[in-house]
């Protein structure tokens, strides 16, 4: 029975210490473990989309993939407390060889995959049903080929959206419960196709998300930001686009939410695309003592005593209100 509340006891304890640091900043000392990671498969991708740090080629890091056995030391460790694990973060996580490995290990954890959908073939849509997986999401950017090549450039449309259409058939035959979700990055080149996607979705019975498009290259700013002020992320500043946040001092991805990069690094955040900020080295210690260790609390203090003087703060949602992201 005790067993049971060690996840409800342990998220009390993380929400507990997140908002006592938030009435005293001086205070980082955290309790408890993270609620959710996301581990990164891979970074590298077979797309080329010009915003994304591993397709456009800006991402300063070694490429490659997660070792299975770090990421088996990793849940082993965290399993007892964690509600949810993304397997994705930058790459195409379906590249790598031992994909459905990785999802059998997260058995037991609600868990989520983020694709670019071109490895959707018949049997790996069955497998990907069958697997365990909770929540599979699939981009897709333009509902004709030219619109969606224009951000997910070398992909073809018609290969993603057979792909669904296999997910959705696998879903029917096996009776899967595993929800499948589209996501559309809105921006000016497909906003007025957002009806075409929204009947696409219907047909597939998938769910929708309309999201706003983080932007990297400024200079590309006003080349994709849409018409629509609810997907538009960035306004212009001073002659300058800057995104919208006012960059509240609090943030609470660094108590819940961590990321591991497929080399092991631990990370405070999903924009942290470089890692530029490492808390640690799973290679090297337990992630408990990587979670509860000096790095990481001299960071969270920072954020907390002035958050816009952190680089990747400076492209971030969270905080940001008004906006679809």
């Amino acid at each position: 029975m005790m067993r049971y509340l060690i996840k409800p006891v342990n998220l009390i304890m993380v929400g507990s210490s997140y908002l006592g640091s938030l009435f005293h900043p001086g205070l980082t000392v955290i309790k408890g473990m993270p609620v959710s990671i996301a581990a990164e498969l891979t970074n590298n991708c077979n797309l080329k989309c010009p915003e994304c740090s591993s397709g456009s080629g800006q991402m300063k890091r070694p490429l490659g993939f997660m070792d299975i056995v770090l990421f088996r030391k990793v849940i082993e460790e965290l399993k007892p407390y964690l509600y949810n694990v993304n397997l994705y973060f930058q790459g195409e996580p379906m590249l790598h060889p031992l994909f459905f490995s990785f999802i059998e290990n997260c058995r037991g954890i609600h868990s989520t995959v983020s694709t670019n959908g071109h490895f959707l073939s018949q049997a790996n849509s069955e497998k990907i049903v069958k697997s365990g997986l909770n929540r599979l999401i699939v981009s897709i950017d333009g509902t004709d080929q030219d619109s969606y090549s224009a951000y997910r450039v070398y992909g073809d449309l018609e290969t993603v959206t057979e792909g669904l259409r296999s997910v959705s058939e696998a879903k029917a035959r096996n009776n899967s419960k595993m929800k499948l979700e589209i996501q559309f990055l809105v921006n000016r080149i497909n906003e007025n196709q957002i009806p075409g996607i929204k009947d696409l979705a219907k047909r597939l019975k998938a769910s929708l998300s309309l999201k706003s498009m983080q932007i990297i290259n400024k200079n590309n700013t006003g080349l994709w930001l849409p018409a629509d002020g609810k997907y538009r992320r960035y306004e212009m500043v001073d002659g300058k686009y800057a995104i919208k946040n006012r960059l509240p001092n609090r943030c609470a991805r660094l108590w819940f939410n961590p990321v591991i990069t497929w080399d092991g690094k631990v990370i405070p955040c999903c924009f942290d695309k470089d890692a530029e900020y490492i808390m640690g080295d799973l290679n090297q210690d337990s992630f408990r003592e990587i979670w509860n260790g000096p790095r990481y609390r001299v960071f969270r203090r920072s954020i907390l005593k002035d958050r816009s003087m952190t680089g990747i703060c400076t492209n971030c949602t969270s905080g940001l209100s008004g906006v679809k992201y």
